[in-house]
């Protein structure tokens, strides 16, 4: 079994990159996808740190997925409270 079989078994990203003219949205949308696609306890920045070995050198550097793989390792921080009803109370 391949990399990119392990860690994209859909082959999502690898379209991804494989598609000309895609925006930072549609990058964004396919992640997405992917990440709901994980089987559950699946480490997914390391899934990520994977993703982006493997098409390092196969895909052009201007690629907008290689932002969203990489926004993908940053961390989120902790949850802030919204709005609403529910906050007010």
């Amino acid at each position: 079994m391949t990399d990119d079989h392990l860690y994209d078994p859909k082959g999502l990203i690898k379209d991804a990159f494989a598609i000309e003219g895609i925006a930072a949205p549609e990058c964004r949308s396919i992640f997405l996808d992917w990440a709901l696609g994980l089987p559950p306890g699946r480490d997914v920045q390391q899934d990520v740190k994977h993703l982006i070995a493997h098409y390092a050198g196969q895909a052009p550097a201007s690629h907008p997925m290689w932002d969203t793989l990489n926004a993908a390792l940053q961390d989120a921080g902790p949850p802030r409270r919204r709005g609403g009803r529910q906050g007010r109370q």
